[in-house]
């Protein structure tokens, strides 16, 4: 299907789909297929790539000079964004809450040329007030702000990653049986969504949620999804399945998720981080051990910090 809505090019498409021989032969189950968009070619950003290239063609379709988005210390997005902005030669402005001290992901976004405005507290759902009421008070002094939610988490967000089920659709020999992917702010998730049900599959999508309770995202999900739907003029998608995997807090695998995350990399070389990565992983091997196969894993990519206890080898 075509997709006409406004696009900035940023990823290197279709990201790769292969088969994990060597990780089902250590875990002892499988099928288990890899989608890489850890490898989309674009800075470190992962599969916020996609999002962003429809993100940025809006804004600078309508004239934009600022993009102003938010996000906390671990985001992925705000670094990605900052770097999409650049390339599409946006400002960037990014509200932040937590600590941004040391973060390495707020330290690239800073690199990347984005201005860091702190909310001064933890609380990351004020956040998206706050862009809204940046950007008005850009728009006030002359700029041409374009506004996105964390995470890039809108109806036309979304068309990214209903243009990437387009793009799994035709690389699969054969419909997989379950395909499980981190949900953060829904985003990718309800695009996935929409878009395997505009590409005919009938494919189930398991969110594993990795920072808001599963009742709550699935709402979000399935309203991002309707909207994807909508502009795309496709059918509207199944209803969501989201699990928990929040675990000891956002940002922290368990034992558990670290060591397969370890397994992962020593058997294909896979780098997963602990606030999205580990926990997806984990909940798509427990699917296979139970019998679910073929799972398709995937892999949303971002960065990955040194300290991470995955790389140090520790529980």
């Amino acid at each position: 299907m075509a997709f006409l809505q406004p696009r900035f090019p940023l990823a290197q498409l279709p990201t790769p789909l292969h088969r994990a021989h060597r990780l089902e032969a250590a875990l002892g189950v499988g099928p288990l297929l890899l989608k890489r968009d850890d490898l989309i070619g674009f800075g470190l950003a992962g599969n916020k790539t996609r999002p962003l290239e429809f993100l940025l063609g809006a804004a600078r379709a309508e004239g934009a000079d600022v993009f102003v988005t938010g996000g906390g210390p671990g985001s992925n997005f705000c670094p990605a964004a900052a770097m999409a902005a650049r390339a599409a030669g946006l400002d960037c402005e990014l509200v932040v809450w937590g600590d941004p001290a040391g973060a390495p992901n707020l330290a690239l976004a800073v690199a990347a040329g984005a201005t860091l405005i702190p909310t001064g507290d933890t609380n990351r759902e004020a956040v998206d007030v706050l862009v809204a009421e940046r950007a008005a008070t850009l728009r006030a002094a002359g700029r041409r702000p374009y506004a996105v939610p964390r995470g890039g988490s809108t109806a036309l967000g979304a068309v990214g990653f209903a243009a990437a089920a387009v793009e799994l659709a035709q690389q699969l020999d054969e419909e997989p049986a379950l395909i499980v992917l981190a949900v953060g702010s829904g985003g990718s998730s309800a695009g996935l969504m929409a878009g395997l049900a505009a590409a005919g599959l009938d494919t189930p999508v398991l969110g594993v949620s990795v920072s808001r309770p599963p009742a709550e995202i699935a709402a979000h999900v399935q309203e991002l999804a309707a909207g994807c739907a909508a502009l795309l003029g496709t059918p509207a998608p199944r209803a969501p399945e989201i699990i928990d995997a929040r675990g000891p807090g956002f940002g922290t695998a368990t034992r558990r998720e670290r060591e397969r995350a370890r397994l992962a990399l020593h058997t294909e070389g896979l780098l997963l981080d602990e606030t999205y990565g580990a926990e997806a992983f984990s909940a798509a091997v427990d699917q296979l051990e139970a019998g679910s196969g073929p799972v398709l894993y995937w892999h949303t990519g971002g960065l990955l910090p040194a300290t991470t206890s995955i790389m140090k080898g520790t529980t």
